[in-house]
């Protein structure tokens, strides 16, 4: 509390509470995973911003919008907060955003009221991340909200007894209870509940206790990047889906651009997600055009492409109701209840919460025209923050 206290009273001094940040340049500041093993989805951070900023202009009426890069690399709560800090005292940022790990955005949440700054997060999924501050507001989604689905798909499918494996730490926790409470509710069985540490590397060990349990379906959750690939392919080369053995996961576990490298073994393996980047529609071609015509590459687009492109989007409107000023009260009400037509589908802010409502698609790995794509076959339309409803 006493350093929240002083970071507050040298953004006093230093004149940001009041008003922008300095001659009409507003600067937002964006913390994301720019390298290391998860670089690419701090680089798609910057791709969907880009393209929001190509389609949309850097001006919010006299007001330019700068975007300001931090780098946190992997999960490191004390790193995080020590780049929000510096975007807030040297950079004197008005808004943040990014934050690709749950205990980053955490360590962030501190530091909202005392700076007046609204923090947009473009993907850590923790339910209650929102709860921290009433300035945070989420355009990515939560665990709840795609795994919800995924339980009501496995259980559809005929799945009866169910081993749960997922990375432990909030996500993998908010999943794991959103799947068993859903899943169990629906008149299934939960045959064993597996938390993997986050630098888990080796995943035979885990494959053979869920063969053990008698499981016929396998939920899993674990952080997109390399732990996802590892996961799905000591699934495969264990022969646990040429036994039988379903696996159901959330989109994170089958990003498209892991596709490649799982192979066409990997055909089949249903998730729930609220993005794919073979999503049918104009909005989402013309998402893809503007990235490409930016220097991106399909093969390299994820999720929290989508998600920064519509925080932007949120940003902008802050700033218009605004008039450019330090109001983060004013800022948050302006984008509450606000929707649109997204790429990903209809959005809207849900007022109460400040999450994200949305569609949130079942796809299966499909290979057309010689591509593997994630097939959204089924959707389940606006969907909440399940846990809002849970508690």
């Amino acid at each position: 509390m006493k350093k929240t206290a002083r970071l507050g009273s040298i953004l006093a001094i230093l004149g940001l509470t009041a008003t922008a940040a300095s001659a009409d340049v507003i600067k937002v500041g964006v913390i994301g995973t720019m390298s290391g093993p998860y670089a690419l989805f701090g680089q798609n951070f910057k791709m969907g911003i880009d393209a929001w900023v190509a389609e949309h202009g850097n001006k919010v009426g006299e007001h330019q919008v700068e975007f300001v890069y931090r780098d946190e690399e992997s999960p490191n709560p004390a790193k995080s907060k020590a780049l929000a800090q510096e975007l807030l005292v040297k950079e004197k940022v008005q808004y943040l955003a990014g934050l690709y790990f749950t205990p980053d955005a955490l360590a962030v949440a501190p530091l909202l009221e005392e700076a007046k700054t609204p923090l947009v997060v473009l993907n850590a999924a923790t339910s209650m991340i929102v709860e921290k501050s009433p300035y945070i507001v989420r355009t990515s989604f939560t665990m709840w909200q795609n795994t919800v689905p995924a339980a009501k798909v496995a259980k559809k499918n005929g799945s009866k007894k169910v081993a749960i494996a997922v990375s432990d730490y909030g996500p993998g926790i908010d999943a794991e209870t959103a799947f068993r409470k859903t899943f169990e509710a629906e008149g299934g069985a939960v045959a064993e509940a597996i938390r993997m540490p986050l630098n888990t590397t080796d995943f035979g060990p885990i494959m053979q206790r869920i063969k053990d349990s008698g499981a016929d379906t396998i939920f899993t959750f674990l952080p997109a990047g390399p732990p996802t690939l590892g996961f799905v392919k000591a699934y495969i080369d264990n022969g646990l889906k040429a036994s039988g053995v379903k696996l159901m996961s959330t989109g994170d576990v089958v990003t498209e651009p892991d596709l490649p490298n799982i192979g066409d073994n990997g055909i089949g393996i249903l998730s729930t997600y609220h993005y794919a980047v073979s999503h049918p529609s104009a909005e989402n071609k013309a998402f893809l055009d503007q990235l490409t015509k930016g220097g991106g590459k399909l093969d390299e687009v994820t999720m929290t492409s989508v998600a920064a492109y519509d925080g932007a989007r949120l940003i902008y409107k802050m700033i218009e109701a605004t008039g450019g000023k330090r109001d983060p009260d004013k800022a948050i009400a302006a984008v509450k209840g606000m929707s649109w037509v997204s790429p990903r589908g209809p959005v809207s802010i849900d007022p109460a919460t400040r999450h994200i409502r949305q569609n949130v698609y079942l796809r299966e790995v499909a290979k057309e025209g010689g591509k593997l794509i994630n097939k959204e076959i089924e959707t389940f339309k606006d969907q909440p923050d399940w846990a809002m409803s849970a508690n």
